[in-house]
């Protein structure tokens, strides 16, 4: 008996655009359109003066801190959220890691790489990708679960995730997408009551920095220091650390809040505008700045549409996903007509 392939863990939607050129609309990557905003472009800029001091991560990590509500000791700055994943594999003493899956898949690639067996929690399409806590085993002491999910755009409730949290387990939820939620509803981030919650955010998605790497962990000041210890010297640079001061002022937080209002009109266009093509499924309600789909023959659909000058992102590769699954990337209107234009064509040469 054959078994099936596993998902390559390590495919990330940059590789669907990378080298293509400047004709292909990027659908694939989960990066906000037009950023970083040209202030925030100046503040990274001017930080470049000082680069001959080693980096000093104070007064960013108590922007962040404020930002949240947080004593500072309950906060980590790191090289973008993915570091944290492979601070806390390597950190934390775990014997039974536990990721729920279809989501963003450094997490688990991290444990691995770390030598933990990886045991799966597969969410059903039937069900909306629906977290039930009972599914989680009870013995579990590292849990991975995010919110809004990568690529599902499923927000669980708070108050479902708050029952995975127990003395003994590391519950990590990672919200690198709750800042285009608006009003971040169901976020973990201030929540000081529950044992052994770890919170990650990530700046490289609203503010267009994944080349810059900045984003942080939210926890207990015991793991905080835990996965500090970890992290090599000076592993934050300086313009990231401005980047995170000035991200965290209320001038961009009110921005942010903004955008996530415009990214919420603009996904529900795109909902509508995928709902004309009886071909295609759309998992719903979404809440992230991105939408899974489903259709027929997707891997064809997928090269025909880069043909047309559109990139999107092949869901196969996460775990719980096979190869009718899309992820599509939210983008303005014009672009969205042009992409349900393009998609018609793709579809019809099928």
């Amino acid at each position: 008996m054959h078994r099936p392939l596993e998902p390559d863990l390590r495919h990330h939607g940059d590789a669907e655009v990378r080298g293509a050129g400047a004709d292909l609309t990027d659908l694939a990557v989960n990066v906000r359109s037009g950023t970083p905003p040209q202030w925030l472009r100046e503040r990274v800029a001017a930080s470049l003066d000082g680069l001959a001091a080693y980096p000093d991560g104070r007064a960013a990590r108590r922007a962040v801190a404020a930002r949240h509500g947080l004593p500072e000791e309950r906060v980590l700055l790191t090289a973008g959220a993915a570091e944290a994943f492979v601070l806390l594999a390597r950190a934390l003493p775990v014997r039974r890691p536990v990721v729920v899956h279809p989501q963003f898949t450094e997490p688990e690639a991290a444990l691995r790489d770390a030598g933990h067996a990886v045991e799966r929690v597969l969410l059903d399409a039937a069900d909306g990708f629906r977290l039930d806590p009972r599914a989680v085993p009870g013995d579990a002491d590292l849990v991975v679960v995010g919110n809004p999910t990568n690529p599902t755009s499923v927000l669980h409730p708070a108050r479902t995730l708050a029952r995975l949290a127990r003395p003994g387990r590391t519950l990590v939820v990672d919200e690198a997408f709750m800042d285009a939620v608006p009003g971040e509803r169901e976020s973990l981030a201030a929540r000081t009551d529950l044992p052994g919650l770890v919170v990650l955010r990530s700046l490289t998605k609203t503010w267009g920095l994944a080349g810059l790497r900045i984003g942080y962990a939210l926890a207990s000041p015991g793991t905080v220091a835990a996965l500090e210890r970890a992290q090599p010297l000076w592993p934050v640079s300086s313009p990231a650390l401005a980047a995170a001061e000035a991200c965290s002022a209320p001038a961009a937080l009110a921005e942010a809040a903004h955008a996530a209002h415009r990214i919420a009109a603009d996904r529900a266009h795109l909902v509508a505008a995928l709902g004309e093509f009886a071909q295609v499924t759309v998992y719903g309600p979404a809440a992230g700045p991105f939408v899974l789909i489903r259709l027929p023959d997707a891997a064809a659909v997928r090269t025909r549409l880069r043909a047309l000058g559109f990139a999107v992102r092949r869901g196969d590769t996460f775990p719980g996903l096979g190869p009718d699954h899309l992820r599509l990337a939210v983008r303005d209107r014009a672009t969205t007509d042009r992409f349900a234009a393009a998609l018609g064509k793709a579809l019809t040469e099928g």
